[in-house]
């Protein structure tokens, strides 16, 4: 068995794929204007739950951005703090604000731990810390900025990706998030739970860390769908953003973005960037992209991979 794909992280300031081959781990840190490729190989297989392989390697849909099976999945999300399954974990979170772009900021909670590690993951350009407290504070927070103020707690990755190329300035970006902070704080003691302490507003701005000046009046022409078997991937890196990693892949600045979790669980050998188009399903809008794509706005040896 070959090395297979564990996503991207972010555990630092710079974007890093994780790969597993039996009980070896190993990371490939990615850098900007870089050229990296991939193909894969035989059938996508369930990735397991909880850090455990799936006991009947299962295979999986190749759009599925989860790759685990139903019974693996039932059992990851029985021990996830995100699915609400867990009420009595003693560690302290942090309630945060995020701004993805125009008009879409939510609220959500991470562990305090954890850094700001969850807002790198999950893409968000801007954000700011609301508060501080036990879990269950931090969850009524959330429930009580939804309903007082109509935050949601949730924003599409589609509708992230669609816009990262055409983002207003800094000064707009932590705009929004300001006047969400101050419409939150406002609630206190009008349901704002007392055993979470309010923290001071501070916008923080991801543009520069996830590279976003590369995709200014660049051409994207879609986001990867899935990949098959044999299909490949290739590209200089622009941008990374959450799980999402921007490539161009041809002539003009066209710009291809690939979720790394449809990554996860294939075995990948490594592709020369300049690959060409049109097999295993590709349409031919990037030299670089072998595997089908969706126009945006719709819903080896692993040290030589990358």
């Amino acid at each position: 068995m070959g090395w297979r794909c564990t996503g991207l992280r972010w555990p630092g300031d710079a974007p890093e794929l994780g790969w597993v081959n039996g009980r070896d781990r190993r990371g490939s840190v990615l850098a900007f204007g870089s050229d990296l490729g991939f193909r894969a190989l035989g059938e996508r297989s369930c990735v397991g739950a909880r850090g455990n392989a799936c006991p009947l390697a299962a295979p999986v849909p190749g759009r599925s951005t989860g790759a685990r099976c139903a019974e693996c999945a039932r059992l990851d999300r029985a021990h996830s703090v995100a699915a609400d399954t867990i009420a009595d974990d003693p560690r302290t979170y942090r309630v945060y604000l995020a701004w993805f772009g125009p008009a879409m900021v939510k609220v959500g909670i991470t562990a305090e731990e954890r850094g700001a590690a969850r807002l790198r993951e999950q893409g968000a350009v801007v954000f700011s810390w609301l508060g501080r407290g036990p879990l269950m504070a931090a969850r009524r927070t959330e429930e009580v900025l939804r309903a007082a103020l109509g935050v949601p707690d949730r924003i599409p990755y589609a509708r992230k990706r669609a816009v990262r190329g055409v983002l207003p300035g800094a000064r707009e970006r932590a705009g929004e998030v300001a006047e969400l902070y101050g419409r939150a704080a406002a609630l206190e003691g009008r349901g704002w739970p007392e055993s979470l302490e309010r923290l001071p507003y501070e916008a923080v701005d991801h543009a520069g860390l996830f590279g976003l000046s590369g995709l200014e009046g660049g051409a994207g022409v879609g986001a990867v769908r899935e990949l098959v078997a044999d299909g490949g991937v290739a590209g200089r890196l622009v941008a990374a953003a959450g799980p999402d990693l921007h490539l161009a892949t041809g002539d003009g600045g066209a710009v291809v973005v690939l979720d790394t979790r449809l990554m996860t669980g294939w075995e990948l050998v490594r592709a020369a960037a300049g690959t060409g188009a049109g097999g295993a399903g590709g349409d031919g809008r990037g030299s670089g992209v072998t595997v089908p794509v969706d126009d945006l706005g719709r819903g080896g040896v692993q040290d030589g991979l990358f």
